[in-house]
């Protein structure tokens, strides 16, 4: 009998690789996050990007960051933990498990702690010292959510397509 290969990826590294092919599906030329919703199980429930609502083409609305209502991506963009929750169709998120690219604003911790999701493991908070993390992390730690720092391994994954 032979023994098991010991090179696979871990689930965080699986789990965010997933969170980070999502990102790249956002048309957004700035910015690009990704995020998905992982069982207790270990098991994929949803994934979602930053982008426009279904019906709002991305060739009409704006991708910019003006500073008025026909030039500003803000008011029209949802981020990706709200687009990840809002995808799920299988009904309740409790006790699940959000691999996100970019640490969630205010109003995406609100959905999740609305949503029940338990942990959240982020790449990246370069926003932390904004208005918006701080409240976000306020609340999670009020809500008792629990939320760590993806650990980057440095390992490559290359896919051709």
């Amino acid at each position: 009998m032979s023994e098991k290969r010991l090179d696979y990826i871990t689930w965080d590294e699986y789990f965010m690789g997933v969170a980070m092919l999502s990102a790249m599906r956002s048309k957004d030329p700035s910015t690009q996050v990704g995020a998905c919703i992982v069982s207790p199980a270990n098991k994929i429930l949803s994934m979602g990007y930053n982008g426009f609502p279904n019906g709002c083409s991305d060739d009409v609305f704006p991708w910019t960051k003006g500073d008025c209502c026909d030039n500003n991506k803000y008011l029209y963009s949802t981020h990706s933990e709200l687009n990840a929750i809002l995808n799920y169709t299988g009904g309740s998120l409790a006790g699940t498990k959000l691999y996100v690219t970019l640490f969630p604003c205010n109003e995406c911790a609100k959905a999740v702690i609305q949503a029940g999701i338990a942990t959240i493991v982020y790449d990246c908070d370069k926003y932390a010292e904004t208005e918006e993390v701080m409240a976000s992390k306020r609340m999670l730690d009020a809500a008792g959510v629990r939320y760590y720092q993806y650990n980057r391994t440095g390992r490559e994954i290359n896919m051709k397509l």
